[in-house]
């Protein structure tokens, strides 16, 4: 895949859930929500502040983030979908 975001934009894959509860209980696909858990695939070079010094983005290709339900616009590339928004819309890290 060949996109670059830009400024301090991050391309996101959304990461699958689990189609069965604990409890062994199928959901079936119109049940489900979209997760708000991802993995960052390409991050921008940071925007700059009034300065115009380039601030650098905390997160990292490979980072497992979680952000809000109505975050980012979702983008197809090659068959796949995935999300681009901004570092300000993410919430957490996961570790």
């Amino acid at each position: 895949m060949n996109l670059k975001p830009l400024q301090d934009r991050i391309l996101v894959q959304r990461v699958e859930e689990e189609t069965k509860t604990k409890g062994g209980i199928i959901i079936p696909d119109t049940a489900k929500e979209k997760p708000a858990e991802g993995k960052i695939v390409a991050v921008g070079i940071g925007k700059l502040d009034k300065d115009g010094n380039r601030i650098a983005l905390e997160v990292k290709v490979g980072d497992r983030v979680l952000f809000g339900k109505y975050s980012g616009t979702e983008v197809k590339i090659e068959g796949e979908e995935y999300l681009i928004m901004r570092e300000d819309d993410v919430l957490g890290i996961i570790e």
